[in-house]
């Protein structure tokens, strides 16, 4: 686990119809607060577009898929710039996404610990986080290494 994240400033928010198991189709929106250093998770069958900052654009949004070969995989996706950045903003954002993301999968992992009490095997799971930017140097797919990682 990674050892700047501290549970006790983890909020968890389990959304309408996330007391399903279904592994498939989970969502997570991971957001935070820069005052307090508070972590807000919400886990469900869809986004959670409520809890997201426009104007930042700091969330970190994963869902649960398959390969092509039904292989399961956690992929995440943390919004760069769309053109409302300039190009040193946007590498800035970059570099702090990157920086910050073993802390966002620590807390999310945590956060779903029933899901992979129930699903072990998830543990093993592949990590990818796709960076969504305009800027090509910053427009690109990363490995994570999986779960177990970050228990």
């Amino acid at each position: 686990m990674n050892p700047d994240f501290n549970p006790s400033k983890l909020h968890v928010n389990c959304l309408p119809s996330s007391s399903s198991m279904q592994v498939y189709g989970r969502k997570y929106t991971l957001t935070h607060s820069d005052t307090t250093g508070d972590l807000f998770l919400s886990i469900g069958y869809h986004y959670d577009l409520k809890g997201i900052n426009v104007s930042k654009r700091d969330e970190v949004l994963a869902e649960w898929m398959t390969t092509k070969k039904g292989a399961p995989i956690l992929s995440g996706n943390v919004y760069v710039s769309g053109g409302e950045f300039d190009e040193q903003t946007a590498q800035r954002r970059f570099l702090i996404f990157q920086r910050e993301l073993n802390l966002a999968l620590s807390a999310i992992i945590y956060g779903d610990q029933r899901l992979f009490r129930q699903y072990p095997e998830l543990l093993d799971a592949n990590i990818f986080i796709h960076f969504n930017s305009i800027f090509p140097a910053f427009n690109q797919t990363m490995y994570y290494r999986t779960p177990r990682y970050y228990t």
